[in-house]
């Protein structure tokens, strides 16, 4: 009984899986961007938290507007297409927008926490957090898809490490003019 109401609840949560898998991603991808960057660049940790934090937040609004404003165009132009409103929406693009904005907002945070809690050494700890964190949004996958967790996990892991080792290495290119 408690198996098949659990499954119910991750069946209607699967309608919102590109929007948590994507708002997951790109917080992580962002975020860790910012980390890596200024890792890559020697600056100051401190930097690391200003532009970090400041990434996550307008960043991640941005993402979840754009969502919103995607999903808009989408109704007004089906509605111009057919000449009506429509009527049967299973995804409010106000949800879809929310629902981008705190898979961000959340998974946005993890390269963040060694620098926040002040835990030494921030960037080492920050590498392996971020890929545990890839490794689990993308692991997670397989409640509501048929993959298998860890093949699912293993994807994306291996395009957010790819995307983090771009910004390391832009850091490390254009660290000599700060």
């Amino acid at each position: 009984m408690l198996k098949e109401v659990l499954r119910d609840e991750v069946d209607d949560a699967g309608g919102y899986i590109a929007e948590v898998i994507y708002g997951a991603n790109d917080g992580i991808v962002t975020t860790f961007a910012v980390v890596a960057g200024v890792a890559g660049a020697a600056l100051e940790p401190a930097i690391v938290l200003i532009l970090g934090v400041a990434n996550l937040l307008a960043d991640g609004f941005s993402m979840g507007m754009s969502n919103y404003l995607s999903q808009r165009s989408e109704l007004d132009y089906e509605a111009t297409k057919h000449g009506q409103a429509v009527s049967n929406i299973d995804k409010p693009p106000v949800y879809t927008a929310a629902t981008t904005f705190f898979a961000f907002i959340i998974a946005g945070w993890t390269p963040l926490l060694p620098y926040l809690l002040n835990i030494e050494p921030a960037f080492t700890i920050s590498i392996v957090a971020t890929g545990g964190a890839f490794f689990a949004v993308g692991a997670s996958r397989s409640l509501v898809v048929d993959r298998l967790w860890y093949l699912a996990g293993l994807e994306m892991f291996t395009i957010g490490m790819v995307a983090a080792g771009v910004a390391y290495a832009t850091g490390v290119f254009l660290g000599g003019l700060a």
